[in-house]
């Protein structure tokens, strides 16, 4: 598995992937994290697809991803994919959209454990009332994201 880290506006993120695809994209807080100053082969397409969405030039990644869950957590993942930039969707949408109303909380514990942070969009997903709710990168950066995304007034899916 090879290792790098990008500075973004969002701070430092670290890259893990390997021939099988990218595994996960992990915000860093920590001091010591030195942005790289080669980016391994199997994550240079990874990199530059975010530095091009930071830039404001990319809308959707076209990666090949490998991040390792349970099935229902992949499937929320893969679901997460389909929320469009600049649009949000709630936890209670999620759950309908995977056919059953009562899996809200497995769909947000599957959301709070995605492992590749932007490129699987967890931060478009809201609560019903429009609140910012959890995000493990910190809300300050869901903020920033989803206001990035969408400068204007946040529009959802429901």
């Amino acid at each position: 598995m090879k290792t790098a880290f990008i500075n973004t506006p969002v701070g430092i993120l670290e890259l893990k992937g390997d021939a099988e695809g990218l595994a996960s994209v992990l915000f860093k807080d920590e001091e010591n994290d030195v942005v790289s100053e080669k980016i391994p082969k199997e994550l240079k397409d990874a990199a530059l697809q975010l530095q091009e969405y930071f830039e404001g030039n990319r809308k959707e990644f076209n990666l090949k991803l490998s991040p390792e869950g349970t099935d229902f957590q992949k499937r929320v993942w893969e679901e997460l994919q389909q929320i469009p930039f600049g649009k949000t969707t709630s936890y209670q949408q999620m759950a309908n959209t995977l056919g059953d109303p009562k899996v809200i909380r497995a769909a947000a514990s599957a959301n709070g454990k995605n492992p590749i942070s932007i490129i699987i969009p967890c931060h478009r997903v809201i609560g019903s009332d429009g609140s910012l709710t959890g995000y493990a990168g910190g809300l300050h950066r869901k903020k920033w994201l989803l206001e990035f995304e969408n400068p204007s007034p946040q529009q959802s899916l429901f």
